[in-house]
């Protein structure tokens, strides 16, 4: 029986599906790791963010269970009623640390932790300065703030400073980047833009989602990297990529988190992370600072998969991180491209827009340290192959 009230959901789909555009999602039946089971077969992973390979590392899962031994599954309420437990401040206190921030702050998702901070920082009246490549979760919170939102051109710092100059009307004010774009894969100008940030006496924030983990000294992330300690006021990150597990946390100055604790709606009426996760978090940070040879480990396979794809003929586009982008153009050709490699047992998924541009569809390539030699030089044949077979290179 058709239901007028919801037809135009199927005409929208149908849109979708001719266009190439419509979203196949894969179920997996094993553990996230290098190779996975789907369909009963085991597959050569590169869609993962499992940067680490510690997804399925055993400190991570014995943790786990050990934590859910002495704490049990959930915290059962938000963390400003009775959801805090010993575990949590313990995270955040390690990660405060580990990130050499005043404080931290941790929240369900990296996602959550952005829509939290921006509404908590700038309001109606006010005015955000986005990178106009930033993630959705910026997006999003920043129009849940309802500042006026200033988009300047991508990493582009003198463009930023022509928007801060032409923009005369604001109560207060602040500058939003991914720190690594994750389609991408190139690295924001930290540097120059705190710089711009403190020459005009704005606040600075930025999402390292995707350098957590893998930027700076073991992993530290993107302020690590450009040694900015003490300069950015806002660092968002993930638990749910190189960390393995799931979550998002914010560090920084003090006063900003105690504000946090406050005012961020997903702290104040979202239940807060299971004890596994937490658990599994915690350990986490203890491998990240006991070595650096995963985070070596990961840029090894990094720069090896990028030399040889780029040696094969692959556009790889300009990227500055393990993240590596096989541009191929429109989305029917990167949606059959990505059938091809499954065929060929390598899961490595097409994106097209509207995640990307038009006419910039790609398969993205996520490298792991979790993958060795054999399964790069796999990845690598099966590339070659649908890439001649498709005439692509």
């Amino acid at each position: 029986m058709s239901n007028h009230r919801t037809d135009w959901i199927q005409d929208e789909i149908n849109k979708l599906k001719e266009a190439g555009l419509f979203n196949t999602i894969r179920t997996i039946d094993s553990p996230m790791d290098a190779w996975v089971k789907i369909d009963g077969r085991s597959l050569l992973n590169f869609c993962a963010n499992n940067y680490l390979g510690l997804a399925n590392h055993p400190r991570l899962r014995a943790a786990a269970q050990k934590a859910v031994d002495d704490y049990g599954v959930g915290p059962g309420a938000v963390r400003t009623i009775a959801g805090t437990m010993s575990l949590h401040i313990a995270l955040e206190n390690r990660l405060a640390a580990f990130k050499k921030a005043d404080a931290c702050i941790s929240f369900q998702s990296g996602f959550t932790a952005n829509l939290a901070t921006i509404p908590a920082l700038v309001g109606k009246g006010d005015v955000i300065f986005s990178d106009e490549l930033n993630h959705a979760s910026i997006i999003d919170g920043s129009r849940l703030s309802r500042a006026q939102i200033v988009r300047y051109a991508h990493n582009d710092v003198d463009d930023l400073r022509r928007q801060i100059e032409a923009t005369t009307e604001y109560g207060r004010r602040l500058i939003v980047t991914d720190g690594v774009f994750s389609m991408d894969g190139d690295i924001a100008p930290l540097d120059k833009i705190t710089d711009v940030a403190n020459e005009y006496d704005i606040m600075l924030m930025v999402d390292d989602a995707h350098g957590e983990g893998v930027l700076g000294t073991g992993g530290r992330g993107i302020v690590d990297h450009f040694g900015l300690h003490g300069r950015v006021d806002v660092e968002v990150g993930t638990l749910s990529k190189a960390f393995g597990v799931v979550g998002g946390l914010v560090a920084g100055k003090q006063i900003i988190i105690d504000w946090l604790r406050q005012r961020g709606r997903p702290f104040l009426f979202s239940s807060a992370m299971t004890v596994p996760d937490v658990a599994a978090c915690l350990e986490a940070v203890n491998i990240l600072e006991e070595s650096t040879d995963q985070v070596d480990r990961l840029w090894s396979n990094a720069a090896f998969f990028k030399k040889e794809m780029k040696n094969l003929g692959f556009d790889t586009g300009h990227s500055q991180t393990p993240i590596v982008p096989v541009v191929l153009g429109e989305a029917p050709l990167a949606q059959q491209f990505s059938r091809r490699l499954f065929d060929e047992g390598v899961f490595a998924m097409a994106i097209g827009f509207p995640t990307v541009p038009q006419g910039k569809a790609r398969i993205r390539v996520m490298n792991s340290a979790a993958h060795s030699q054999s399964d790069l030089e796999t990845a690598l044949a099966a590339f070659e192959r649908v890439g001649r077979n498709l005439g692509v290179i």
